[in-house]
């Protein structure tokens, strides 16, 4: 069975975004040789990565664009590797190999059922939302990054009551930033 996996970078205070949409500069006091590492090896990992449609449409504005790196590693997989899109608004995308569903919760239990690799949803903090609710991700990866925004827009939402997550690992970086590894219990 596949496994989906959460991931993203959020702050001390509970942040995935500053104040602006896509403001993510806190990302560049997390990144280093050991989160470049770990990006490449999203890349051998995944079948497919996962998108809500407000990430989908910053994600390839940014790597088709003169600002990827076309000969980096992640370059190339965030390109080629199949994309599956989270929307009820729009219908297609012309980014390579994505498709587009107002069903994403079917969609995800289809390919948690079948065998293969690792499901990787990026970003999408109210898709990560209705997923946890609806207890189709495995496991929960978190960058913990050591800054205080203060504002901003928090990965967790209000509501949904109660959840443990049952820690799977923790892992600190050389520049403080910590890795936190959950499975999300019952």
């Amino acid at each position: 069975m596949a496994k989906v996996i959460v991931w993203n970078l959020v702050t001390l205070d509970g942040y995935f975004e500053g104040t602006e949409k896509w403001d993510l500069s806190f990302h560049n006091d997390a990144w280093g040789e050991e989160l470049d590492a770990l990006s490449k090896e999203f890349g051998k990992r995944a079948q497919c990565l996962v998108f809500g449609r407000v990430t989908h449409d910053g994600m390839k504005a940014y790597w088709t664009s003169a600002d990827a790196n076309e000969d980096s590693e992640v370059t190339r997989y965030m390109n080629a590797l199949p994309k599956l899109v989270a929307s009820r608004s729009v219908r297609s995308s012309d980014w390579n190999n994505t498709r587009v569903t107002a069903d994403i919760v079917g969609e995800i239990a289809k390919l948690r059922a079948a065998p293969g690799k690792d499901v990787l949803v990026f970003g999408s903090a109210e898709l990560c939302d209705t997923l946890l609710k609806e207890k189709q991700v495995d496991e929960l990866m978190l960058a913990l990054v050591p800054v205080r925004l203060g504002a901003g827009t928090p990965f967790f939402k209000a509501g949904g009551g109660r959840r443990k997550l049952d820690l799977l690992e923790s892992r600190p970086l050389e520049n403080g930033t910590v890795i936190l590894r959950y499975a999300p219990g019952n």
